[in-house]
């Protein structure tokens, strides 16, 4: 029983800081980071993310503070009604993840 109460606890600390590694920006910091010139501007962003897939359409955005690094997490929907997921490196624009949507 001391076994599986063990396996418990470090799984739950390990989600914890898992969890502690990745936060959501509210849109006052992700301002200040774009007005600093820390990330680039949102437009570019979404450029960036709508050249991957052109004549799709944004349909949600938004940055995480993921290890120390900035993630533009963007969702589209192209013309024909596929919604993509994609992350981009937000200080370089560098698309790190394009995939189709479940």
């Amino acid at each position: 029983m001391k076994t599986i109460a063990t396996l418990f606890t470090a799984a739950s600390l390990l989600l914890g800081a898992n969890l502690a590694m990745a936060r959501d920006l509210g849109p006052d910091e992700a301002l200040r980071l774009r007005d600093a010139g820390t990330i680039l501007s949102f437009e570019k962003l979404n450029e960036a993310a709508l050249a991957k897939h052109p004549g799709a359409r944004v349909e949600e955005t938004e940055l995480e503070d993921e290890y120390g690094r900035y993630i533009y997490q963007v969702e589209l929907r192209d013309s024909n009604n596929v919604q993509w997921d994609l992350a981009l490196d937000a200080k370089t624009g560098e698309v790190l993840r394009d995939q189709q949507d479940d």
